[in-house]
């Protein structure tokens, strides 16, 4: 994934029909820019970029949530030279509020239920994507010592489900945006073909581990179909991609010790 803060050339803001020198945007990987009323951003998986842009361009505006609206370039492509660009939207992310994240994502989940699985999800090979077939059983539990012991508890409980999956918003809990007066904006979505309970789950479990949400969110959202074993699943996805992405340098104790008390959690429901 880019982590380098790479100016949008010239060129590209207007085949999109921006004007004016970008301004990088604070939050995220550091890598989006505003122009105007565009904001721009490196694609990582051009396949996914164009499917999403076409499924949010068509999709109906909502009393529940908003999206970014993507801007095709002058010659009606989603992507230019590697940039893909879409409208600004108003408004700031805020872990402190998990619930509403949720009421948001589920929302969303309800509006894009019907649209049938893409193709490029086969292609995909990155850190999330491999992560995310750990935690359902599709690869091999491989990891470096000190994920392993995070994974052993949660691997011991994995059962398994029968639940109807759908394209879902995979990263939630830092990609909703609150404005005054206006429906949450549900922004930056990595695609996956999951049940829509395992997206929400991977939103408690990020809140419990790095937002400092109370235990009582688990039971809050109890409801939701496999919860348990979605929660499970959360917590492998999130481990095991870590575990690719960092190394096992990555594994600090700041890092260990946010995610001991949510294992627990996880493997005694």
């Amino acid at each position: 994934m880019t982590t380098s803060a790479v100016r949008p050339p010239a060129a590209v803001v207007a085949a999109f029909g921006g004007a004016g020198d970008p301004v990088l945007l604070p939050g995220g990987q550091g890598v989006t820019w505003r122009a105007g009323p565009l904001v721009l951003k490196p694609v990582e998986f051009a396949a996914e970029t164009r499917w999403r842009a076409e499924v949010l361009d068509a999709l109906p505006d909502s009393a529940e949530f908003r999206v970014a609206r993507p801007v095709r370039s002058q010659d009606g492509d989603w992507v230019v030279d590697g940039w893909e660009a879409g409208l600004f939207v108003a408004g700031t992310p805020d872990v402190r509020r998990p619930d509403d994240v949720l009421r948001a994502g589920i929302a969303f989940h309800t509006a894009i239920a019907d649209l049938p699985r893409p193709a490029f999800l086969d292609e995909r090979d990155n850190p999330w994507a491999y992560g995310d077939r750990v935690a359902w059983g599709e690869l091999p539990v491989q990891a470096s010592p000190a994920a392993m012991g995070l994974l052993r508890p949660l691997v011991d409980v994995r059962r398994p489900v029968e639940l109807h999956s759908q394209a879902v918003h995979g990263d939630l809990a830092g990609n909703v945006l609150f404005a005054e007066g206006m429906p949450p904006a549900v922004l930056d979505w990595p695609v996956y073909w999951r049940p829509p309970s395992w997206a929400s789950a991977v939103v408690v479990a990020d809140a419990l581990c790095w937002y400092g949400a109370r235990p009582g969110l688990i039971a809050r959202w109890a409801q939701l179909p496999g919860w348990g074993q979605m929660l499970v699943r959360a917590l492998i996805y999130r481990i095991v991609t870590h575990d690719v992405a960092s190394g096992p340098a990555g594994w600090t104790p700041d890092q260990l010790a946010a995610y001991r008390p949510v294992l627990e959690l996880a493997a005694a429901g």
